[in-house]
């Protein structure tokens, strides 16, 4: 059960502990691997990398043309795991040389992946992990090492280069029906494979019964774990809560141990239970009544945002789990990300009792020192001075589902529970912009809310249009009874010059404005930051950027150009 404060949360004084200068160095190192990353995203990676992205780029991408009706589901519009299957065996079967975690669900894969892996790597395993998608290179996709680096441009150019006769002939021979992540999929199997890795955690692209990932078979399964089930990718996974949940508890696998995140609903959680009970799969809730999990207090610590929080677990029944972790410090912020904690610990503590050698302090060393970009992530004083900005902080989060932005308002309300506070958001043609709109303006309000537009996957087919993107927030803002000021097209060079119903509607604190503009989101941060800076308040100002993991891959290439 996840026990929070209702109305506000405490601020408090993280203490010193040994280990702080350890996270703080792993901190450092993360930024200056993805500095590196950015740095060969923007220039040099299509070379060091020796024809891989021209080769891919080849490739049907689903992410950047958008997802077929039907193509999630276990029917016959469902994705063909035939061809992948053929892939991989004429690749060797890599896939069935490592243990593997398979991760799926609607929400909280990614941080639920990175949780579990930086656990087993305090643990002294070498794990691999396969995310999606990612910000800044699509090496981040696979992460190897003692510091879960993403995979370097060299391996990953001799590793394509190798498989290329096979992945070639391969195409051919599907009639070039073989698709981006399906070859990209089995790169990282292979990779794995000859990386000898002792497990890998796999997070499943889409749904999970037809997704390219699901190829695990259950002696090479270790477990399987469904975070959440949620109203994304409707017309892709069936049209339906229960079509969702059932492509998403495809990936059950006979005998082998399931791992349920939630909170879920009674009906949802019953299709769950219902197809491992059909494949005699034990099942672990990480909502389970001997679960008490509590967050406590939000800190920041040299600069470092921290939430402090218990995470109790007394399972008695079947498989039985124990641990005490009180006043554990997470970088990743917010209930959402302390229930994906609690996930990742009752999956840690699985595996253990299957022979994985996994301590307490492991789980609790692998928790606090999880840290994933644009998940809740507050740039650094440093990084923020990239778009000059002044006495205003800012926080960069891909949320992109009315789940997610419940979540983010929470962090928003947490960090930030007074002072200026301007939302600019791009977001993707297939989301449920109304209902996004609605929960972020169901929390703080706004003072300002500025919609711009990014492209999805280097591609704009899948792009909603800032000006449409305003019209559906002025009708969520309308719908909660919420006093606007419609600001129509946003230029930066004008305000200066004509402020004359931006400046003076700012003394207003009732009064939200909001505009759109078609422009590079570092000017949309300096547009909000002007106008944030007309606000007479003690506090200083902060901009949430948001909407799309996209729009923040736009924001970090920007930090580190």
């Amino acid at each position: 059960m996840l026990h929070l404060p209702k109305m506000s949360y405490p601020i408090c004084h993280l203490g010193r502990r040994g280990r702080s200068s350890c996270s703080s160095l792993i901190s450092q190192l993360s930024w200056r691997r993805l500095r590196s990353s950015s740095a060969m995203a923007r220039g040099g990676e299509g070379e060091e990398l020796g024809g891989f992205s021209e080769s891919m780029e080849r490739l049907r991408n689903y992410e950047r043309i958008g997802v077929p009706r039907g193509a999630g589901t276990d029917s016959g519009d469902g994705f063909d795991l035939g061809r992948m299957r053929r892939l991989l065996r004429r690749l060797g079967d890599p896939h069935a040389l490592f243990k593997a975690v398979h991760i799926a669900g609607t929400k909280g894969k990614g941080s639920s992946a990175a949780f579990l892996s930086n656990i087993l790597r305090e643990g002294g395993y070498k794990v691999g992990c396969y995310t999606s998608p990612h910000l800044l290179t699509i090496r981040e996709r696979i992460s190897l090492g003692r510091n879960g680096d993403p995979v370097s441009a060299e391996l990953l150019r001799d590793t394509f280069h190798g498989a290329k006769g096979v992945l070639d002939q391969s195409i051919e021979l599907e009639n070039g029906a073989l698709t981006h992540f399906e070859v990209f999929t089995a790169l990282a199997f292979l990779l794995f494979s000859q990386e000898k890795v002792d497990i890998a955690i796999i997070e499943a692209g889409l749904g999970g019964a037809r997704d390219a990932t699901n190829v695990i078979r259950n002696s090479e399964l270790a477990a399987s774990v469904l975070t959440s089930i949620g109203e994304e990718h409707l017309a892709a996974l069936g049209g339906s809560l229960e079509s969702v949940a059932m492509a998403k508890s495809g990936i059950i696998k006979q005998g082998r141990p399931v791992i349920i995140g939630g909170p879920l609903e009674e009906k949802i959680e019953r299709i769950i239970k219902d197809r491992a009970s059909v494949m005699n799969s034990p099942v672990i809730s990480a909502c389970d009544p001997g679960i008490r999990s509590i967050l406590k207090c939000f800190a920041r610590d040299d600069d470092e945002p921290r939430q402090t929080c218990d995470i109790v677990v007394d399972i008695q029944k079947d498989m039985k789990l124990s641990i005490k972790l009180h006043d554990l410090k997470l970088h990743m912020l917010g209930a959402h990300q302390l229930q994906n904690a609690v996930t990742a610990t009752c999956t840690a503590l699985c595996l253990s009792k299957q022979g994985w050698r996994i301590s307490d302090a492991s789980i609790r060393a692998g928790l606090e020192r999880t840290k994933l970009h644009g998940r809740n992530q507050f740039l650094t004083q440093k990084e923020a001075s990239a778009f000059g900005l002044q006495e205003v902080s800012l926080l960069v989060d891909g949320a992109h589902t009315e789940a997610s932005a419940k979540g983010l308002s929470d962090v928003i309300r947490m960090a930030h529970p007074d002072g200026p506070l301007a939302l600019v958001v791009a977001m993707a043609s297939d989301k449920d912009h109304l209902a996004f709109a609605q929960q972020l303006l169901s929390g703080r309000r706004p003072d300002i809310v500025l919609l711009t537009e990014t492209s999805i996957s280097g591609g704009k087919s899948r792009t909603s249009s800032a000006s449409a993107l305003k019209n559906i927030w002025i009708k969520a803002a309308q719908d909660l009874s919420i006093n606007l000021i419609d600001l129509g097209a946003v230029e930066l060079h004008k305000l200066s010059k004509d402020n004359n119903c931006s400046f003076v509607s700012m003394s207003d604190n009732e009064t939200m404005l909001i505009g759109y503009q078609v422009a590079p989101v570092n000017d949309s941060i300096r547009v909000c930051s002007q106008l944030l800076q007309s606000k007479e308040q003690d506090q200083n100002g902060l901009i949430v950027v948001t909407g799309s993991l996209h729009i923040v891959s736009s924001l970090l290439a920007a930090v580190y150009k």
